[in-house]
């Protein structure tokens, strides 16, 4: 594969496969694990409003603006103060679904978000730790946790991603992995334990 093939590859897989779209699905079908769905994704198309949509625009407008490279925020400098307005998204987001009584796999959902972008947004101030593959081994992970072992397929995309975000010089091999490490490990296991402990008992 020529050099300019391969980046062309690794361009597409990046924006297909990009954090607000992999976390948006995720979120869509987050109510499924109770009664009610989908009837109750509404719930989650809320929750993609301010995790997702929200925050996509006000980067798209600082892009605009010159204040933010571009909207994969690649300058580690700019990434801080945008995931710090991620989390207000999040946390108002996460204000209204309580308010509107969502489903508590949705409230879930959006409070192990809330604490990858947390560990994202620390270890981003001094180091630049991949979201793209964060995010994927999330949703992925989450994934197959949901609808079972015939989905494990899915998880080739991490690798898939994380070669994506190295081939175009936008992360080292150890950023994707530690990204990956973080998403796929520290924020799946609190999304499993806030479903264990919020929606299982009941």
């Amino acid at each position: 594969m020529s050099i300019r093939a391969r980046n062309l590859v690794a361009t597409a897989i990046t924006e297909v496969f990009q954090p607000t779209v992999t976390v948006a699905l995720l979120l869509l079908f987050s109510p499924a694990v109770e009664q009610g769905f989908p009837g109750t994704a509404w719930f989650g198309a809320v929750a993609v409003l301010f995790v997702c949509l929200l925050p996509l625009a006000v980067v798209e407008l600082l892009v605009r603006q010159g204040k933010v490279t571009d909207h994969h925020v690649s300058d580690r400098r700019q990434r801080a103060p945008v995931l710090a307005m991620a989390v207000v998204s999040l946390l108002a987001g996460l204000c209204l679904l309580l308010a509107i009584h969502a489903p508590r796999s949705v409230i879930a959902m959006v409070l192990a978000i809330v604490g990858g972008v947390v560990v994202l947004a620390v270890i981003s101030l001094f180091w630049k730790i991949s979201g793209h593959a964060g995010s994927i081994a999330f949703s992925t992970a989450v994934a197959v946790l949901l609808l079972g072992v015939q989905w494990i397929p899915l998880l080739l995309l991490i690798p898939a991603v994380c070669w994506s975000r190295v081939v175009l010089r936008a992360h080292t091999v150890a950023q994707v992995v530690a990204g990956a490490v973080v998403g796929g490990g520290v924020t799946t296991l609190l999304w499993w334990s806030l479903l264990e402990l919020m929606v299982r008992p009941a």
